[in-house]
């Protein structure tokens, strides 16, 4: 069982997201904006974070970028995955810059979904 961090504003992928996460164990904590995102990461030590790019107050790009540059270990290397409904040319790109270490463009089904989580995790856990 892992912790999770899910930082997506649209209620459907929420529930969506959160039945495949809930299905394997996992706990997961919801949160629905940037700003919030990097509040709640300031004391919290999730095992992954799942962040829809575009997403209100402070676009993921943006929280990626000031997790990774925190000067802090647990939010400098905290494995991101990075998900979008507007994936453009050089959008996996632009996140892998940022600092996410994954990407999946959305519609994402459950099954992929499922599969990215699981090897994420298994590296993360390689590493720790």
């Amino acid at each position: 069982m892992a912790d999770i961090i899910l930082v997506e504003d649209n209620p459907h992928n929420q529930a969506v997201f959160q039945a495949v996460l809930w299905r394997r164990g996992h706990k997961v904590q919801v949160v629905e904006d940037g700003e919030r995102a990097l509040e709640v990461l300031e004391s919290a030590a999730p095992d992954l974070l799942l962040l829809d790019l575009s997403i209100p107050k402070v676009d993921g790009w943006t929280v990626a970028r000031r997790l990774r540059a925190s000067g802090r270990p647990h939010l400098a290397s905290l494995p991101i995955l990075a998900l979008t409904a507007h994936a453009m040319r050089g959008d996996r790109t632009r996140a892998l810059e940022a600092g996410c270490d994954r990407y999946l463009p959305k519609p994402v089904s459950p099954r992929e979904l499922d599969r990215v989580v699981q090897e994420m995790l298994a590296g993360a856990r390689k590493v720790a």
